[in-house]
């Protein structure tokens, strides 16, 4: 699938929080849909719309019912919920507070119920992440103090990063390694028993006048695949609006994005194929700031804009299958319906249609004969773009190696838009590609390449 949203649309469905008490936090279980939000005293609720993940359902995306099966609150927080994370692997939720209190949640019988409880009584937890097996969990504490447990609630180690304040913590995907992003604006790297690596290198900030703070660090895992071999997939961003997207976290060739907003939140869909950016930008027109959800590639190409009402978007999160985003903004609850620009074609009585597997590095293009009822299966390498006309097929690809490098030097320059074919198309005796703004059409002979 190339993820260009063709469409970007509020959902019907906007959940409206009793009280008026503001959101801080939203997390969507990407492996069983159910939906956490935090917010002001104590509120903690878990909620799930009837199509799940689209796993339980044959429904998904805009099709996907719009009821609620579930509106538990959870109670057991007492100051502003900050911190809400999943644990799809073993079904649990971890919780924290601006109190410093964490709440590990279990399934059990259709509920959810207080499993483990923590409080160190002397600091604020600013964030927590689990590996991507769900084995283990870092929390990182604003005095510095950082604690890794396992899923079973032993403590596996700790250790006191002393005169530094923390602020975000994230695993790489063989969680081998530990990133803890600090208030000054740096990133320190630890290996997994705590011990310092390294410093990133934030280069989106070059030229950057101010203070900067992160705001976001997510790291996608890989475990559904990859838009392409080497693909960048560690974003880290700021609140001034600067960004880089990495491929590890020693790259020294980032992508490098100005949102040109006030960054609040940050996060990967389930595929690493979309950064959803969310935060403020100051309209023109309106001559106010407004809510807005950026969305770019892994390659930094600016795919979408979708602006959302309300004074405040605070969290944002992905469904599991990427075909919606959740959006907390003040007291309420907001569904974005996401229609991607899926790769097929039609010719001949045959869909062409294109997907990627985990296990492989190409992708796979299915021709499927409907009128036989057949199914041929080809793997292309770096894909592009797939179109169809009459009996023919044509299918545009980007070479190994001379390719690769231009690409590289032209994503340093201009976030590589230049270097991917944005669209295709083609008659009985034409072929025509557009590049981000160039254009090129020739005479074609048909040769028949399967």
């Amino acid at each position: 699938m190339l993820f260009i949203p063709a469409s970007l649309n509020l959902s019907i469905l906007t959940i409206a929080i009793p009280n008026n008490i503001k959101l801080q936090s939203v997390s969507w279980n990407k492996e069983h849909g159910y939906i956490a939000c935090g917010g002001e005293h104590g509120l903690l609720k878990v909620l799930k719309l009837d199509s799940g993940s689209g796993k339980e359902t044959g429904a998904r995306g805009l099709a996907a019912p719009s009821n609620l099966s579930m509106n538990q609150t959870l109670e057991g927080h007492g100051g502003t919920v900050q911190c809400v994370i999943w644990n799809s692997h073993f079904q649990k939720l971890t919780t924290s507070d601006q109190c410093g209190l964490i709440i590990v949640w279990m399934f059990y019988k259709g509920y959810w119920y207080e499993e483990m409880i923590n409080n160190r009584n002397k600091s604020v937890v600013t964030s927590m992440a689990w590996t991507g097996d769900g084995q283990r969990i870092c929390i990182v504490y604003e005095d510095g103090a950082v604690i890794v447990g396992s899923v079973d609630g032993n403590r596996i180690w700790g250790k006191e990063l002393k005169g530094n304040t923390l602020c975000h913590v994230a695993w790489s995907p063989d969680s081998k390694m530990l990133l803890f992003g600090m208030s000054n604006g740096e990133i320190h790297i630890f290996d997994n028993q705590g011990n310092f690596c390294t410093k990133l290198q934030a280069q989106c900030l070059a030229n950057a006048t101010g203070a900067a703070n992160i705001a976001a660090i997510d790291w996608y895992n890989g475990r559904l695949g990859y838009v392409e071999p080497d693909c960048p997939t560690l974003a880290v961003c700021f609140d001034n609006g600067r960004a880089q997207i990495m491929t590890h976290e020693q790259d020294d060739n980032p992508v490098l994005i100005d949102t040109g907003m006030t960054i609040v939140k940050a996060q990967w869909n389930h595929r690493g194929s979309a950064l959803a950016v969310a935060g403020s930008q100051r309209s023109t027109t309106q001559d106010k700031d407004v809510n807005v959800v950026q969305f770019y590639s892994p390659f930094g190409e600016h795919l979408r804009t979708l602006k959302v009402p309300g004074r405040e978007i605070t969290a944002v999160s992905w469904e599991g299958g990427g075909l919606r985003i959740a959006l907390a903004v003040d007291s309420f609850i907001y569904f974005a319906n996401i229609r991607p620009d899926y790769r097929w074609g039609y010719c001949a009585n045959t869909v062409v249609y294109t997907y990627t597997k985990p296990e492989k590095v190409e992708h796979c293009v299915v021709f499927w004969d409907c009128k036989n009822s057949e199914k041929t299966v080809k793997y292309v390498r770096n894909l592009l773009s797939v179109t169809a006309f009459g009996d023919h097929c044509a299918l545009a690809t980007r070479a190994e190696d001379a390719t690769r490098q231009l690409v590289r030097n032209v994503r340093k320059a201009a976030q590589r838009a230049a270097a991917f074919c944005s669209q295709a198309a083609c008659c009985e005796t034409l072929s025509a590609v557009q590049f981000a703004h160039i254009r090129h059409c020739w005479s074609v002979e048909i040769i028949s390449i399967f």
